[in-house]
C-alpha cells in the first residue's frame, strides 16, 4: 500500500516512558495514520507540527496508553516499513538502558555510538530473499544525528556521554549478574532490549537513526542493592536516584522539536542513504524501495 507523503522528513521513536509523556509543547497535532504493512500493523503515527520548528511524527514504541507490549514483541519491521512509507529520512529513537560501566549513572544521558546484539528470535532484515543486505556497520548509528542530539542536549545546558557501547538482549526479563559480568568483557557500556533491530532495518531502508539513551537503572551486579518486590526494576534504580531519571526522561519529551529541528538543519552528508548503492549499480535494485523488501 501506498499514502500520500505528507511532506515529513523526521519521526521520533519513544521508549519507555512515552506514552506518559506530556505533548503540550510539540506543537498541534495532526492526523493520527495507522499503516497496514506486509508485516501487520505499525504503531500509530502522530503528526505534529511545533509554531517555531519543523513538523515530525511520533511513534510510541510500547503502546498507546501504557507498556502494552514488551520489546521481544514490538513489531520493528512494520513500524520502520511505515515509517518509510510516511517518506520519513531521518528517525531519533529513545531507550533507558541500564548501567554496565560504572562511568555512568541514572538519570544521565548517553549518545550510543556502536551496538552489540544478544536478541535471539527477531526478525532484523527486510531481505530474507534476494541476496541483498550485506551492509557494513561501521557506524550503525547515524553520525550527523548523533551530533544534533548531542549539540541540542548542550544547547538546553544539559551534558551527555559523547559515546557509548549497547548491548541489545532479547528481553522481556533483566539479565542475570553473570550476564551482565559477561557483557562487561564483551566492551559493553549498557544493557537495553529495544534498539535492535530498529538501527539496522532503518540502515536497510537507507534512513539515518540515531539514539538518546538515559539511564535508567545499574545492570544486574554492578552494585550491591538489595532486592525490592514490587518496584520497577526490583531495587536495580535506588530511591535516592529515581526522581533524576524521571527529570531525564521528562527532558527528552521537552527538548523533541528542538532535537528534529536540529538534526534538519543540515543536508544528509552521511554514508546512510547510500546503504544499497552497491546493490543499486550492479542492477539488482532499482529506485523504487519497496521492491527491495521481501514480502513474507
Amino acid at each position: 500500500m501506498k499514502i500520500k507523503n505528507p511532506g515529513i522528513k523526521a519521526a521520533v521513536i519513544g521508549g519507555s516512558g512515552a506514552y506518559r509523556q506530556s505533548r503540550g509543547n510539540w506543537g498541534r497535532e495532526g492526523e493520527v495514520v495507522e499503516i497496514a504493512t506486509p508485516f501487520g500493523f505499525a504503531a500509530p503515527l502522530h503528526l505534529f507540527s511545533p509554531p517555531d520548528t519543523a513538523p515530525f511524527i511520533f511513534l510510541s514504541r510500547h503502546g498507546e496508553t501504557g507498556y502494552q507490549i514488551s520489546a521481544p514483541f514490538v513489531n520493528y519491521r512494520a513500524n520502520i516499513w511505515a515509517l518509510k512509507e510516511m517518506g520519513i529520512e531521518r528517525i531519533i529513537s529513545w531507550s533507558g538502558p541500564g548501567a554496565i560501566s560504572p562511568k555512568f549513572k541514572p538519570g544521565e544521558y548517553v549518545i550510543p555510538h556502536d551496538l552489540i546484539d544478544f536478541t535471539k528470535n527477531r526478525s532484523s532484515t527486510f531481505y530474507s530473499k534476494g541476496g541483498l543486505g550485506f551492509i557494513r556497520q561501521n557506524q550503525p548509528f547515524c553520525p550527523q544525528g548523533r551530533q544534533a542530539l548531542l549539540d541540542t542536549l548542550n544547547d538546553a545546558g544539559l551534558t551527555a556521554h559523547p559515546q557509548g557501547v549497547y548491548l541489545c538482549t532479547e528481553g522481556p526479563r533483566l539479565e542475570t549478574g553473570a550476564e551482565i559480568s559477561y557483557f562487561s568483557q564483551t566492551g559493553a557500556d549498557m544493557v537495553g532490549m529495544t534498539l535492535i533491530p530498529e538501527a539496522f532495518l532503518a540502515r536497510e531502508l537507507e534512513m539515518c537513526y540515531s539514539a538518546l539513551c538515559y539511564i535508567t537503572n545499574y545492570a544486574e551486579g554492578i552494585k550491591d542493592l538489595p532486592y525490592r518486590g514490587g518496584e520497577l526494576f526490583e531495587g536495580t534504580l535506588p530511591c535516592s536516584e529515581a526522581d533524576r531519571v524521571k527529570n531525564s526522561l521528562w527532558q527528552i519529551g521537552n527538548l523533541l522539536p528542538q532535537f528534529v529541528e536540529r538534526l534538519l538543519q543540515s543536508e544528509r552528508t552521511c554514508h546512510c542513504p547510500e546503504a544499497m548503492l552497491r546493490y543499486k549499480k550492479r542492477g539488482d535494485i532499482g529506485p523504487d524501495w519497496h521492491e527491495w523488501v521481501s514480502i513474507p
